[in-house]
This record gives C-alpha cells, sequence and structure tokens, in this order.
C-alpha cells in the first residue's frame, strides 16, 4: 500500500514513473520518512511570506537574499545546497526541478557588484556538487540533464595591465546560455560567453570555452565538436 501511495504521488510530476518491483517496502518507508521531513522543512519559508508549494528541501539547506528566489511546484533541492541572491538579481527554478545535494547557485557573492541572474527551466535535474555563479547570468533551459560537480563560471578577471594586481582589475560578464534537452556529463566545466543549443549532449570532463549549435555532441579539453546527433543516427 506504502509502495502504491508513494508512486501516486511521483506520478502527479512524473507519468511515466513506476517502481522497480525489486524493492522492499523497509525501503519505501525510509523514503516516505525522507519526503516528509523535507518537506516540513520548506515549510519555515511561510514565515518570510514565501509561498512554498511542493518544495523539498533537504538538510543544512542554506537559502541567502530569499526575496529574490523563486520556485514551482515539485522542486527537490539536496542536502547542504546552497542558494544566494542579492541586489536586483534573480535566482529562478522552474517546476519539477532536482537540485543535488552540496551544490552552490550564486549569483552574487559580493554586495559591490552584484550579478545578474539563475534561471533554472522546468524538469531540471542537476547532480551533486554542482557550483553555478550568477555573475554575466546563466540560463539552463527546460528538461536538460546535468551530471555531478558542473562548473559555471559567467565572468572573466581583467588582466591586462601588468602594473596592476589582477584581483583588483575587476571582472568582464557575458553570460551563460544552455538550451532545452540537452545532456550534460559529469564534472564538466562551462566559461562565460558560451551558448549551447537545444539537444546537445557534452561529454563527462569536458571544458566548454566557444559556443555550439543545436544537437551538437561536444567532448574534451578544450570541447570541440564530435559529431552530431543527426551522424549518430547513420
Amino acid at each position: 500500500m506504502i509502495k502504491q501511495t508513494l508512486e501516486f504521488i511521483i506520478k502527479k510530476r512524473n507519468p511515466d514513473f513506476k517502481f522497480d518491483d525489486s524493492i522492499p517496502v523497509s525501503h519505501f518507508l525510509g523514503l516516505s520518512f525522507r519526503k516528509i521531513a523535507s518537506l516540513i522543512r520548506a515549510q519555515k519559508y511561510l514565515f518570510r511570506f514565501k509561498k512554498t508549494g511542493l518544495l523539498f528541501i533537504g538538510k543544512s539547506v542554506k537559502m541567502e537574499g530569499i526575496s529574490n528566489i523563486t520556485w514551482g511546484k515539485w522542486v527537490q533541492i539536496g542536502d547542504g545546497t546552497t542558494l544566494s541572491s542579492y541586489g536586483d538579481s534573480i535566482l529562478k527554478i522552474g517546476k519539477g526541478v532536482s537540485l543535488g545535494s552540496c551544490s552552490k547557485y550564486i549569483v552574487s557573492s559580493s554586495f559591490i557588484e552584484p550579478g545578474k541572474h539563475i534561471i533554472i527551466g522546468n524538469n531540471v535535474g542537476i547532480g551533486d556538487f554542482a557550483h553555478i555563479g550568477g555573475g554575466g547570468g546563466v540560463e539552463i533551459g527546460d528538461n536538460t540533464i546535468v551530471g555531478a560537480y558542473l562548473s559555471c563560471h559567467p565572468s572573466n578577471h581583467n588582466f591586462e595591465q601588468l602594473d596592476k594586481l589582477i584581483r583588483l582589475q575587476g571582472v568582464n560578464r557575458i553570460g551563460i546560455k544552455i538550451g532545452e534537452n540537452c545532456w550534460i556529463g559529469a564534472k564538466v566545466t562551462i566559461l562565460d560567453g558560451v551558448e549551447i543549443g537545444d539537444g546537445c549532449i557534452i561529454a563527462a570532463g569536458a571544458v566548454v570555452n566557444k559556443s555550439f549549435p543545436a544537437n551538437s555532441i561536444i567532448g574534451g579539453v578544450p570541447a570541440k565538436l564530435l559529431k552530431t546527433r543527426e551522424d549518430a543516427k547513420k
């Protein structure tokens, strides 16, 4: 009965979901308790005049500048994750999003020069240990799936003046855009100014320092076009 109830609830988010028959009832009990606890943690944001919806929050989650953070229904935030957005910056999380544990989504790290935004589309899944900055802005399209250790850096340090410390020369920012329905492998780094088209696949460990069109299969350091998804069908 517990299995059927959980499956019914999850199907509200994912109609095709079905538990494997080999999973014992005791595991469903543990899952039920964890989900209830994460729902209860979300209720504290009611006192900050935020609609919690179906928000599932793991242990030791931090939200800084919460007035700038919004989320849709069925959002899951893993243990030890930090979300931060100061000034007039925006951190927007769509519906059905899953953010892995021990991750950081930092739109602004200082009050001197706040970042722009981090916008995560609907039904996006991002693995554990992600680090996404929002200096020049990061956008991730709907239905994109991402492995662990994603790193997005939408800014660069200026360094042209040899008589001045690099840390005192400021930064320049363009932004990063990742399209819809992409599959990004584990330990991928994406640098400022990059645009990834819809339907792209990025191999694990790639360092992406230039843009690629839709349906590209990308890999390497620095990343290059390996083939297209159309080629892969041949």
